[in-house]
């Protein structure tokens, strides 16, 4: 690999993790990306058995092999999260009406290095988020907050202002082999994940450590993991594949030991996926894929929020998350060597039940379905420009409000949230 190959990829890394370090959302499949990269954004994710390019290294590594020559893309998307709550009914703890988060608008960057080896061996580098998420609602007026024992007069929770804000990198390397009709991949991974929270002090009656249970900055924790996966191609144009990323056990955010299970454990949870990909015709692919996320992992996402023991006891109460399965399917036209048009469709279970409502007014993840749509040009021999977008409707879940003093079955919450994303890509053979 060449000196000035180096200094470029070094480059753009420091880019990709200066603008994830900045702000990021990305509450798709729970609080999961449905997708990596401009070629699988525009196919809703699918794509686990049609690796064509160094982004399949965030997906199954074991596509690289099918890489014809050193190659690295880059990708920006712009990310439009739309998140508000709704509160109706008697007197209690939050604002009546509609309040909607602040701060719709969030960059995603991904790099991603494919270099060839040989003809049958490929490594992989990529910078990229795994997934994340961000609430951000001012200090509105509240009337309950009047009298005390409330932290301050106003804000949703009686704290002020209030939020979180979640992010997950990754810096993935990779490599792949090709043994003619069967491929494999591993691909070792460094996770950093950074978390900030605000406006819950009113909690502190039920925390283990009301000094860490909000509105202490942003505290960081890391981890490492791995990715495998395999692609067999039994009859030529016909392909199947699957690729597993363990759960990633991470050190604690010390900062919210007061708020998160286990003293501030925040485990990344183990994924699967697999999936097919046919090829119709020399110009026409399909392909179908099945996700499934394992948010039980990681107790301070899925326990209930009702666990009676304190924020941040061991297996104390989370987020109230199940498991999510996602259905995916994608097609892509090629209709010249140099132009390829992409659409796609994702639908995921929903992860949040009514009975948690309440604490994930700070995490709306309930997004359930995804329509996708790309596109790739290339722009002379060595370059091409990709382009995708992606919209998931308005997604609703309903539940009873609950106070720091108890449920309020008189008082219905609605949390809701509905997403575009326009994703811009730069993909140069080197």
């Amino acid at each position: 690999m060449n000196k000035l190959l180096v200094t470029q990829i070094k480059c753009c890394a420091a880019v990709c993790a200066l603008t994830l370090g900045a702000s990021q959302a990305m509450a798709t499949e729970g609080y999961f990306s449905n997708g990596v990269g401009a070629r699988h954004k525009g196919v809703a994710g699918a794509g686990v058995a049609d690796g064509r390019d160094a982004t399949v290294i965030n997906l199954n590594p074991a596509g690289l092999a099918n890489v014809e020559e050193t190659e690295l893309a880059i990708a920006l998307s712009i990310f439009n999260p739309n998140r508000d709550v709704t509160v109706t009914g008697g007197p209690g703890f939050l604002p009546d009406g509609q309040t909607k988060s602040n701060a719709p608008i969030f960059p995603i960057p991904n790099l991603a290095l494919a270099y060839k080896l040989n003809e049958d061996s490929t490594l992989g580098f990529s910078v990229s988020g795994n997934g994340g998420m961000n609430t951000n609602f001012s200090a509105v007026s509240n009337p309950a907050c009047a009298s005390p024992p409330f932290p301050a007069s106003n804000g949703v929770f009686c704290g002020g202002k209030s939020g979180v804000n979640l992010i997950q990198m990754f810096f993935t390397a990779a490599y792949a082999h090709d043994f003619g009709a069967v491929k494999v991949g591993v691909a070792p991974i460094v996770a950093v994940q950074r978390f900030r929270g605000r406006g819950v002090l009113a909690f502190g009656g039920v925390s283990s450590d009301p000094t860490r249970l909000s509105n202490n900055g942003q505290s960081i924790s890391t981890g490492l993991g791995a990715r495998v996966g395999i692609e067999v191609e039994p009859v030529e144009g016909f392909r199947l594949a699957g690729a597993y990323q363990t759960e990633m056990n991470m050190s604690r955010f010390k900062e919210y030991s007061g708020l998160f299970a286990d003293q501030g454990d925040f485990d990344i949870p183990s994924n699967w996926q697999v999936g097919v990909a046919a090829d119709v015709s020399p110009q026409l692919t399909l392909m179908a894929d099945y996700r499934r996320i394992n948010y039980s992992d990681s107790n301070s996402v899925s326990n209930p929020s009702s666990v009676p023991l304190p924020f941040g006891s061991p297996n104390g109460p989370g987020f109230g998350w199940d498991d999510v399965d996602t259905y995916k399917f994608g097609a892509e036209y090629r209709p010249n060597d140099g132009t390829s048009i992409r659409i796609g469709y994702a639908h995921n279970s929903q992860p949040i039940s009514g009975s948690d409502v309440t604490l994930n007014v700070l995490a709306p993840g309930v997004s359930q379905d995804h329509f996708t749509a790309g596109a790739s040009f290339e722009v002379g021999k060595r370059n091409t420009l990709e382009l995708a977008v992606m919209h998931s409707p308005d997604e609703k879940v309903s539940g009873i409000e609950v106070t720091p003093l108890g449920p309020n079955p008189g008082r219905t919450i609605d949390i809701e949230m509905n997403q575009w994303e326009f994703t811009v890509g730069w993909k140069m053979k080197l």
